[in-house]
């Protein structure tokens, strides 16, 4: 277990995080059951692959270590692991820290 993830927000999604303070998940979250993560090494490549083209791109930074305890890491369709949050909405008073790409 990695002690910090990130969730990559597109421009609009970081922009409602803001002002509602929550966030139930992108389309994809949606879709798949639970929100999409990244630890740091696969950050770049989650971008390359799902937002490319797309600007600004916010990156926010989840360390909490109650946080990190309720993720389950599981394979992707390429047999990398990646944490996943379940059940759960993202606040943003969990934000530890964030940039604007």
């Amino acid at each position: 277990m990695k002690d910090k993830v990130y969730k990559i927000f597109t421009e609009s999604e970081w922009k409602d995080f803001q002002e509602t303070g929550q966030f139930k998940g992108s389309a994809d979250d949606l879709r798949d059951g639970f929100t999409h993560l990244s630890t740091e090494e696969q950050v770049n490549g989650v971008i390359e692959r799902f937002f490319s083209g797309q600007h600004p791109l916010y990156i926010a930074e989840f360390s909490n270590p109650e946080f990190l305890q309720r993720l389950n890491w599981e394979a992707s369709t390429s047999d990398e692991i990646y944490p996943h949050l379940y059940n759960s909405t993202l606040l943003a008073s969990e934000v530890i820290n964030f940039v604007r790409l």
